[in-house]
């Protein structure tokens, strides 16, 4: 279908981003949109990868600019012109769990058919592009360490009393209360999943719950092997369905996780993080690993067990060095003009 539109004339104003119809990962490609609607009139066109149709082959085919956030297999097999300019913005910062051509390495010949219709890729470090170029199949010549384009929200004017209020009112909890986000990683090994098997919310409760509340924040794959049941496990707020996963790091205190790369992100803030990994020697045994040491590198605590857990917050067992270390090996800048850098680069090296 996209080979019928082999001789559509490209124009000059008009930028596509591949997606899917629940719009996941969507911040980036909203911050890209932003910034080229300051530079000029430019024509948007988002197309949905699951919704096909003649019409959006035809945008696609005609944008100076086309936008990636997530893996697309189809660009192994288009062939675009060489006006058009395929940028992979990626929508995780830095690098963390090994990823793509770094674990499956069937999948190598087709990322490598990709990489070569990928004009760029986009990173935030020089340090991390030999991971992306592994994971990607792609030269490190057309990786790009500039930012990512979601993380400048950091950056705005946040009416952070406001949000917190909103929140508080929404989930009914005091607004003097400080927040504990939980939010742990999806396991391959079904058993690790269910984070109540391991997590004794009424101990937790009882000693940090005059100071904390804690929001747990499923991956969406967890929700199969949990059953909300509050009293028999103790008190907590949902906030799997919050919209923004973004705000809830705004506004909360402390962060518990495990082996997910929220943590690279919530680094930023120069919070503490606390990592729960009841089942450490068996992840690092059976799942996929790191691009890192794990025990040396991640840029807080590691507890096994639900006392360890609430120790570690009672007794504020964190290392603020060690934050401020881990982000300089994810990250060469963070200065909220990561969307800025990504367009200037294409408007002046590319146009």
């Amino acid at each position: 279908m996209f080979g019928l539109f082999k001789h559509t004339r490209v124009e000059e104003n008009r930028i596509s981003f591949i997606i899917d119809s629940r719009e996941s990962f969507k911040g980036n490609l909203d911050y890209i949109k932003r910034e080229f609607e300051r530079r000029g009139d430019f024509e948007f066109n988002f197309f949905y990868k699951d919704k096909l149709s003649l019409a959006g082959f035809k945008k696609l085919a005609s944008s100076r600019y086309v936008f990636l956030n997530d893996n697309f297999f189809p660009l192994a097999f288009m062939k675009f012109k060489s006006e058009n300019t395929i940028v992979q913005l990626w929508h995780a910062p830095g690098a963390s769990k090994k990823f793509g051509g770094s674990v499956d390495i069937e999948s190598r010949e087709i990322l490598r058919k990709i990489s070569e219709n990928t004009d760029c890729l986009i990173v935030t470090s020089k340090n991390i592009i030999g991971y992306y170029s592994e994971a990607f199949q792609m030269p490190e010549s057309k990786i790009r360490a500039l930012g990512l384009p979601r993380m400048d929200y950091y950056f705005e004017d946040h009416d952070l009393s406001k949000l917190k209020k909103d929140f508080c009112r929404k989930y009914g909890i005091s607004h003097d209360k400080k927040i504990i986000l939980y939010a742990p990683t999806f396991r391959d090994e079904e058993k690790y999943n269910n984070v109540f098997n391991y997590l004794d919310l009424n101990d937790f409760n009882e000693e940090l719950g005059d100071e904390y509340v804690l929001a747990l924040r499923l991956h969406p794959k967890i929700r199969n092997f949990y059953k909300d049941d509050i009293s028999s496990k103790g008190k907590y707020i949902d906030v799997s369905g919050h919209e923004s996963e973004q705000e809830l790091m705004l506004i909360s205190d402390i962060m518990i996780t495990d082996y997910s790369s929220i943590m690279i992100e919530y680094s930023v803030l120069d919070r503490p993080t606390v990592f729960f990994t009841y089942d450490l020697d068996e992840y690092l045994a059976n799942e996929r690993g790191f691009y890192y040491d794990f025990k040396s590198t991640v840029p807080g605590p590691i507890v096994y067990t639900s006392r360890e857990l609430i120790d570690a917050i009672k007794n504020d067992e964190f290392e603020k060095s060690k934050i401020s270390e881990f982000v300089k090996t994810q990250f060469d800048e963070i200065d909220g003009q990561s969307s800025k850098r990504i367009v200037d680069y294409l408007l002046n090296n590319e146009g």
